[in-house]
C-alpha cells in the first residue's frame, strides 16, 4: 500500500503516476483518477467570467502535506482503498497546465470513484491552497466557491 502527498512546482504525468500507483500489487482491480487544470475563464462562483491569463498557487510546507495526509487517511477509514496518490502543483500556472492529480485504486471500481471524489471534495474545500488569478480585470483571489461546499456537505 502507498499513500503519497507531493506540492511541488513541476509538472507530473498521469501514466507515470498510475503506474507507481499499481506497482507490485496484483489485487488492484481498479483505478480511478483526476485532474485538474487552469481553465483559461473563470467559471461559476462569484467570478465575472473574465479571462485568466494565469493562476498563482501558494501553500505552507509541511502543513499542507500534513493536511492532505489527514484527508487520504480518513478515505482510507470509509473506503476500501489499496493506494492513492496526490500530487498538487503550486507556483505561476498557464490556462491549459494541470493542477493537481488525484488517484486511487481498490479491488473494485465502486470504491475507487468514491474516494477519488471524496478526496478532490476535501482537497478543494479544506487543503490550505491560496489561489490569485491573473484576469483582464487585473489580480484577485480567488474565494471559495458555494458548489465546492456543497459537493462536500453529501460526505457529512
Amino acid at each position: 500500500m502507498s499513500f503519497t502527498v507531493r506540492i511541488q512546482t513541476e509538472d507530473f504525468d498521469l501514466t507515470n503516476e498510475v503506474a507507481r500507483l499499481r506497482a507490485n500489487d496484483s489485487s488492484v482491480g481498479a483505478v480511478c483518477s483526476f485532474v485538474g487544470t487552469v481553465r483559461e475563464r473563470e467559471a461559476g462562483g462569484k467570478g465575472d467570467g473574465s479571462n485568466i491569463s494565469s493562476l498563482e498557487l501558494e501553500h505552507y510546507p509541511g502543513m499542507t502535506e500534513r493536511s492532505i495526509e489527514k484527508i487520504i487517511h480518513s478515505a482510507r477509514e470509509r473506503f476500501q482503498i489499496n493506494a492513492a496518490r496526490v500530487v498538487h502543483r503550486v507556483g505561476l500556472l498557464q490556462p491549459m497546465d494541470q493542477i493537481v492529480l488525484v488517484a486511487v485504486s481498490s479491488p473494485h471500481r465502486g470504491e475507487s470513484f468514491k474516494a477519488c471524489e471524496y478526496l478532490m471534495d476535501y482537497l478543494k474545500t479544506q487543503a490550505p491552497f491560496w489561489k490569485k488569478e491573473q484576469t483582464t480585470e487585473g489580480a484577485r483571489w480567488v474565494d471559495a466557491r458555494v458548489s465546492d461546499d456543497q459537493a462536500l456537505s453529501k460526505w457529512l
